[in-house]
C-alpha cells in the first residue's frame, strides 16, 4: 500500500484508473463535484472502490463542510450551514450551538454514509483572528480557541455517530493566514506565544482520528519550510506540543502554495513526517510519478490509518435524517438576526483582512 489519498477523474473508474489503483493500492480516494452526479452514481463508484480493494473500511473521503464548502449539492442533498453559523449562535446559547454544531454533523454524515463516503474533511479548527483571509472566513468556528474546540469536539462525535470519520484542519493552524494557499504560500510571522493560541483547539482535540496539514510557514518554528514539508513541525509542534497520534495527512498536493513537481512534494511531505500524501486532481500522469516516488506506508502510519477508521460508529440509521435537520433548524432559529448579523460582520471582515 502506498501513503497517498488520490482524487479520481469522473463519475466511474476508468479502465486505465483500475488497472493503476490495482497495481499500486493507495491507502485511500478523495471525491470532488466532477465525481458527484446522484446518489446511486456514488454508490456504484464507493462500491467499485471497495471491492477493487477488499476492503469495506476503505477510506473514500470527501470536503463536506457545509456552506460554500460542499461538494455534494442541493436539490440531491441538503444544504448545511457553514461553521460560522454556530459560532454566532454560541454567543447567545453556547450549549444550544454545540448541540446544534453536533446535530448537523450527524446529519451530514448519514448522507454521506448512505453513498459509501466514509471520511469527512470536517471540522476547520482554524481560530479567526481580524487578518484571517476569506478562504477561512465563515468556515471557521470562532475566534476564541477554546469555543473551536467545543464545537469542534460536537462535530466529531456527530460524524462518528453518523458512521463517518472526521479530520481535523489546518494543522497548526490557518487562521493567521492573510493569503489564499491555493494560490500563495502564507507567511505568519506571530511569535511562538501568540501561536498558543492557535494550536489551542488541536492541542484540546489531540485524540482526534486524522488531521490535516496547512501549507503555511510560520517564521517562528521553521522559517525555512512550511507545515507540510516541516519536520521540525511536524515532530515538535503537531507530535510533540499538541500531541496528536491520530493519522496525518497533507493538504492538497496540487495547491500553489507549494513549489517543485508534484511527485517530490508528495515525498517530502512523507519524508517530513506526514503519514499520507494527499493528491486530488485525478490527473494519471501525476499518480504514477507519485506512486513512483512513494515508499510503502509505514507500519505506524498503517496503524493509525486503521485506528482511525474503527473509530466509526456502526449503528447507522438513515431515517434519522429529517428529524436531525429539523431540530438543528429549530436550534438555529434561536440565534435569529442578531447571529446572522453577526456572521455577516465576520466573513465581511475576514475578507478585507
Amino acid at each position: 500500500m502506498k501513503p497517498v489519498i488520490f482524487g479520481l477523474s469522473g463519475l466511474s473508474l476508468t479502465d486505465s484508473e483500475r488497472e493503476f489503483f490495482r497495481e499500486v493500492r493507495p491507502a485511500g480516494y478523495i471525491l470532488f463535484g466532477r465525481n458527484i452526479e446522484s446518489r446511486p452514481q456514488i454508490r456504484a463508484l464507493t462500491d467499485d472502490l471497495r471491492t477493487l480493494h477488499g476492503d469495506n473500511d476503505l477510506p473514500i473521503l470527501i470536503d463536506q463542510e457545509g456552506g460554500r464548502v460542499a461538494r455534494m449539492k442541493p436539490p440531491v442533498w441538503p444544504q448545511f450551514p457553514a461553521g460560522g453559523v454556530f459560532d454566532a449562535l454560541y454567543d447567545i446559547a453556547p450549549m444550544t450551538a454545540i448541540e446544534a454544531a453536533r446535530i448537523n454533523a450527524e446529519a451530514i454524515a448519514l448522507t454521506l454514509e448512505e453513498v459509501g463516503v466514509s471520511v469527512n474533511c470536517l471540522p476547520v479548527l482554524d481560530v479567526r483572528v481580524p487578518e484571517t483571509h476569506a478562504a477561512i472566513g465563515d468556515r471557521a468556528l470562532g475566534s476564541d480557541p477554546m469555543r473551536v474546540a467545543a464545537l469542534g469536539r460536537a462535530i466529531l462525535d456527530g460524524l462518528s455517530k453518523g458512521g463517518v470519520v472526521g479530520v481535523v484542519k489546518h494543522m497548526p493552524g490557518q487562521g493567521r493566514a492573510v493569503v489564499d494557499s491555493h494560490y500563495d504560500l502564507p507567511r505568519v510571522t506571530a511569535s511562538a506565544e501568540l501561536l498558543e493560541q492557535d494550536i489551542a483547539p488541536f492541542r484540546t482535540l489531540n485524540n482526534a482520528p486524522m488531521g490535516m496539514t496547512g501549507h503555511i510557514m510560520f517564521d517562528a518554528w521553521d522559517s525555512v519550510h512550511c507545515s507540510t514539508m516541516s519536520r521540525t513541525i511536524i515532530e515538535n509542534v503537531i507530535r510533540g506540543q499538541m500531541g496528536f497520534d491520530g493519522l496525518l495527512m497533507s493538504d492538497d498536493l496540487d495547491m500553489q502554495a507549494l513549489s517543485g513537481d508534484v511527485s517530490d512534494r508528495a515525498a517530502g511531505c512523507v519524508a517530513a513526517g506526514c503519514d499520507i500524501a494527499l493528491n486530488c486532481w485525478g490527473r494519471m500522469d501525476e499518480m504514477e510519478r507519485i506512486a513512483a516516488k512513494l515508499p510503502e506506508i509505514s507500519d505506524v502510519a498503517l496503524e493509525r490509518l486503521n485506528r482511525a477508521m474503527a473509530s466509526r460508529g456502526r449503528d447507522i440509521a438513515a431515517e434519522r435524517l429529517s428529524a436531525l435537520l429539523d431540530k438543528r433548524d429549530a436550534l438555529l432559529a434561536i440565534a435569529g438576526d442578531s447571529a446572522e448579523a453577526k456572521l455577516t460582520r465576520a466573513v465581511t471582515g475576514a475578507s478585507h483582512g
